[in-house]
C-alpha cells in the first residue's frame, strides 16, 4: 500500500500540472478539469485488484479530458499506469486485446478532439502508439517474472531429484552393506551355537570370523557416512579386485565358491567396479540367507560390450529368486539401480539346473 501511494503521488504531481497549465487561448482548467484529473489518478489505488476496470475508468476521465479541450503528455501518466498494472497482472491475450482496444480508442480521440494535431504537437498515428508503449513495458516485466518463476521452480526440481537420488543410493549402500554382513554373521553365530559343546575350536573360530565380518561392516559403514559428509577422512571404495574377499563368508557357512576372473586388462570407472563389487555381494547374501546350494560360481569375463559379472548358485530350493519378497525386493532392486546408473544391464532368474543366477554386463572405459 506504501508503494501505490507512492506511485500515485509521483503520478498526481506532473498530471495535476499539466492540467493546471494551458496555453493563451485554450481551454482554461475549471472544476471539470480536476475532478476528471482526480478521478484518473485516485483510481490507480485499486489497480492490483480490479486492473482492467481502473484502466477504463482512467481512460474515461482522459476522453473527458480530450473532449474538453485539454491536451498534453502527462495527463496520458494515469492511464499509462493502468495499462501496465493490466499487462504485468494479465497474460499475453489480454495484452494483446487491450493494446488493440487501447490504440483505436487513443486514434479516436486524436480524431475527434477539437484540435486534431494537439497542443503537444502530436499526430492521431502517434496518438494510437503510445498507449502500447506500457503495455509494452508490461508484458516484458510479467514475462521476465514468469521466466524466473520457470527457472526457481525447474531448481527445485532437480534438487528434489538429487536428494531422491542420494537417498536412493545411500539405501543402496546400507542395505549392500548390511544385509552381506549380517547374513555372513548370522550363519557363524549359528555354527558358533552348534559347537559350542562339543567342538569348542570350531566356535572360536565361527567366533572370530563373525567379530572379523562385523569389522569390516563398520569399516565400510564409516566410509558411506564419512562419504555422505562430504570429508576426506574416508576409506577406499570396494573395488573389483576385492571380489575374491566376498566368498570367505559363503565358504564359513559351508558353500563351496569358485571364482573366475578373466578380465584380460579391462578398466572400469570406479563408480562400475563397485557396482560389479556389490552385485557379487548381493547376490553372495542371497545364498547365504535363502539358498541350500552347495557350490556357487563367480565369474568374471571380458566381451566386447564391456565386463561381465555373474554369480550362479545351484540351489534347488528357495534362493534368490524367492529372497526377493522376503527381503521387499531390496537386493535385486538395488543391483539393479547401480548397474543402469552406470550404463549397464542386469538380469536374474532360474537356471535350468534349477539354480539361480544374477548376471550383470558394465562397460568398459578403456583397455590396456
Amino acid at each position: 500500500m506504501t508503494l501505490d501511494a507512492l506511485i500515485i503521488a509521483v503520478v498526481a504531481v506532473p498530471t495535476m500540472m499539466d492540467a493546471w497549465w494551458n496555453e493563451p487561448g485554450t481551454r482554461q482548467a475549471d472544476a471539470a478539469t480536476y475532478i476528471l484529473t482526480a478521478v484518473s489518478i485516485v483510481v490507480l489505488l485499486a489497480r492490483r485488484h480490479w486492473p482492467v476496470a481502473v484502466a477504463v475508468v482512467s481512460g474515461a476521465a482522459l476522453s473527458g479530458l480530450y473532449l474538453l479541450g485539454h491536451h498534453g503528455e502527462l495527463l496520458n501518466l494515469p492511464v499509462m499506469v493502468a495499462l501496465y498494472t493490466v499487462a504485468v497482472q494479465g497474460d499475453r491475450r489480454a495484452t494483446i486485446i487491450t493494446a488493440v482496444l487501447a490504440s483505436a480508442w487513443s486514434g479516436v480521440l486524436g480524431f475527434t478532439s477539437d484540435d486534431p494535431i494537439g497542443a503537444s504537437g502530436s499526430s492521431p498515428v502517434l496518438e494510437m502508439i503510445w498507449p502500447l508503449v506500457p503495455l509494452a513495458l508490461g508484458e516484458a516485466t510479467r514475462s521476465r517474472r514468469e521466466l524466473a518463476g520457470y527457472a526457481e521452480a525447474e531448481r527445485d526440481r532437480e534438487a528434489q531429484r538429487r536428494v531422491e537420488a542420494e537417498r536412493a543410493r545411500m539405501a543402496r549402500e546400507f542395505h549392500d552393506v548390511v544385509a552381506h554382513t549380517m547374513a555372513a554373521v548370522n550363519v557363524q553365530m549359528a555354527a558358533a551355537v552348534a559347537a559350542f559343546d562339543t567342538d569348542p575350536d570350531t566356535a572360536r573360530r565361527a567366533l572370530s570370523q563373525a567379530r572379523a565380518s562385523s569389522k569390516a561392516a563398520l569399516q565400510e559403514l564409516r566410509a558411506t557416512v564419512a562419504l555422505a559428509r562430504e570429508t576426506s577422512d574416508t576409506a577406499p571404495a570396494p573395488r573389483i579386485d576385492d571380489v575374491a574377499e566376498l566368498a570367505e563368508p559363503a565358504r564359513a557357512a559351508g558353500i563351496e565358491v569358485t571364482v573366475h576372473d578373466d578380465r584380460n586388462g579391462i578398466e572400469l570407472s570406479g563408480a562400475a567396479e563397485l557396482a560389479a563389487y556389490r552385485v557379487v555381494q548381493g547376490a553372495l547374501t542371497n545364498v547365504v540367507r535363502h539358498s541350500n546350494a552347495r557350490h556357487v560360481a563367480i565369474s568374471l569375463h571380458e566381451t566386447p560390450d564391456g565386463l561381465v559379472v555373474e554369480v550362479a548358485d545351484d540351489g534347488t530350493t528357495t534362493n534368490g529368486s524367492d529372497a526377493t519378497a522376503s527381503d521387499s525386493g531390496f537386493g535385486l532392486i538395488g543391483m539393479g539401480e547401480r548397474v543402469r546408473a552406470v550404463g549397464g544391464s542386469l538380469d536374474h532368474g532360474r537356471t535350468a539346473v534349477g539354480g539361480f543366477r544374477v548376471r550383470a554386463l558394465l562397460p568398459a572405459t578403456d583397455r590396456s
